[in-house]
């Protein structure tokens, strides 16, 4: 068994390390084009069942309530880090959710959207309950401070660095683009390559509910 956990671990850390994306870069996205062949054929994403990390968080949402991954038990929960500052990355990874959703039909209810902020220093509850809900109103803004970012970060091994820019205050985030997938029992399942487009995201999706 432990080798199998292994196994899935190293998988899941090459595919997290080809899907780096520097917001703002984009020749950072060259990348995206490599992808992994999923453990499992059933998925069109990387199945990591099994995988010994990105177990849980504790951060605080939108509306100022703590949050843990037990509070959506019950739903397929997608987990993407990113800010609200982001140019690229980010908002079309949002918009693409909205549109799994509609693809999912009446089964829409049961997935949760989560975006973990990876930028504390700007990212306030007040601007993550307007940029989040945006997309759509379901989804749910996450965010901590700079330890507890830096916590959660390390629990699903998200990269993330501050790259200067022209002010102090004008700097952007270079992170992991993809998200990871609960299943409705907590359990980590899946691993959602960027930019795929919704109907993919939304059949592996209906497979967890299933």
């Amino acid at each position: 068994m432990k080798r199998v956990t292994s196994a899935v671990s190293l998988l899941a850390g090459l595919l997290m390390a080809l899907s780096l994306a520097a917001c703002g870069d984009k020749s950072a996205g060259g990348s995206q084009e490599m992808t992994l062949s999923p453990a499992k054929t059933a998925f069109n994403n990387t199945d990591v069942t099994g995988l010994g990390y990105a177990r849980d968080f504790a951060l605080t949402d939108h509306t100022g309530k703590p949050r843990t991954l037990a509070d959506y038990k019950g739903k397929v929960v997608v987990v993407f880090f990113g800010y609200t500052q982001c140019p690229d990355v980010c908002p079309t990874t949002m918009v693409e959710m909205a549109n799994v959703l509609k693809e999912m039909g009446p089964l829409a209810s049961k997935v949760q959207v989560l975006f973990v902020t990876v930028d504390p220093e700007r990212d306030t509850q007040e601007l993550l309950s307007k940029y989040v809900p945006a997309f759509d109103p379901s989804f749910v803004g996450l965010y901590g401070d700079a330890a507890a970012t830096e916590k959660v970060a390390k629990e699903f091994r998200v990269f993330y660095q501050k790259v200067p820019g022209k002010t102090p205050g004008s700097y952007s985030m270079d992170h992991t683009a993809g998200s990871y997938v609960f299943d409705p029992d907590g359990h980590i399942r899946l691993f959602i390559r960027h930019g795929q487009g919704p109907e993919p995201i939304a059949h592996d999706l209906k497979l967890l509910l299933n």
